[in-house]
């Protein structure tokens, strides 16, 4: 567990989101948490995608190709849903693929002049994804602001993506922890993607608590990460690290414009990536809540490809399993 300043800070959190956030920013206390399966779940889901030798996504798996193992045990697949299906035959399958969306902006004064990049970056994205289920913005600087949406009530927020000012620190792991701590319970995938240049100067919260709730947690993590376009900077050294990480453990992807002219294509490959993701379901043949991280590993058995997704999850030490 985190340390006691971390666990109040928690405390703090969940207060805050006790109710959903009107469609108006407001501060949202900084916050620290072991992410975990919420009570009562025991199907686990896992969102993946499959590429060939060249890198083309691959759509055209079936049931019979994947294979799950959770800490090297295969696991009996319960459920299989590909995005690529516009007619799902279950609503579970509907549910599983049903996409919440979280949108972080970095207007903090390490982003002042990339901050028009970044605006425009995230309004023509709006402009491209399909509309999500339910939707999360949060501008942080040394402060954090979210507000949520549903599918019905998204127009508004181009306008106040346009009007953020940037300045002030940079809390970029507390405004991860608020996102994850909002979305870690429900079905769906939950994607997130991080408008910002990597750097931390603010944050309550070390790495290290934020890395054990996003590798505990379900979702998916895309980075633009501007000014680091083929930079040599000792000092975009470490940004970068942990937002690979952060894609690694997730089974998202980092991507670094040069300018306004790369934009389109960095939301071609992430809407591909998430039109072509699969959906695996099993329920894990290991009843003991313990509390410990499980590795997941998806495979094929078709030869040559290449499969990305999260690493792993827990589950809550104190719940019982039910008969």
């Amino acid at each position: 567990m985190g340390s006691p300043a971390a666990l109040a800070l928690l405390s703090a959190l969940i207060a805050a989101g006790a109710a959903d956030a009107p469609p108006r920013p407001s501060p949202v206390p900084r916050a620290s948490s072991d992410s975990v399966f919420p009570t009562g779940v025991e199907e686990v889901h896992v969102a993946f995608s499959v590429r060939d030798p060249k890198g083309t996504l691959v759509t055209s798996l079936t049931v019979d190709d994947v294979e799950v193992t959770e800490d090297g045990r295969p696991q009996a697949i319960q459920l299989f849903a590909r995005g690529v299906d516009e007619k799902q035959d279950s609503a579970a399958a509907r549910e599983a693929l049903s996409l919440d969306l979280g949108l972080l902006l970095d207007t903090s004064s390490s982003m002042l002049e990339e901050l028009k990049l970044s605006q425009e970056a995230a309004s023509r994205f709006l402009e491209a994804i399909p509309r999500a289920r339910e939707l999360y913005t949060i501008f942080f600087d040394e402060d954090i602001r979210i507000s949520r949406y549903d599918s019905e009530n998204q127009q508004g927020l181009y306008d106040r993506i346009h009007a953020a000012k940037g300045g002030g620190n940079t809390a970029l792991y507390d405004a991860i922890a608020v996102y994850l701590s909002r979305v870690q319970d429900g079905s769906g995938r939950k994607v997130l993607v991080l408008f910002t240049d990597g750097e931390d100067t603010r944050s309550a919260m070390a790495f290290r608590d934020v890395e054990k709730m996003v590798r505990s947690g379900r979702v998916t993590i895309y980075s633009i990460a501007f000014g680091m376009y083929g930079s040599a900077r000792s000092r975009d050294l470490r940004p970068r690290a942990i937002l690979e990480q952060l894609a690694a453990m997730t089974g998202g992807q980092v991507f670094t414009p040069r300018n306004s002219r790369d934009l389109a294509g960095i939301y071609d490959k992430i809407l591909e990536d998430l039109a072509a993701q699969f959906v695996v379901g099993y329920i894990s043949d290991n009843p003991v809540r313990d509390g410990k991280f499980r590795k997941i590993k998806v495979t094929t058995k078709v030869p040559g490809l290449s499969i990305r997704h999260r690493t792993g999850y827990t589950l809550r030490e104190d719940v019982p399993v039910s008969n």
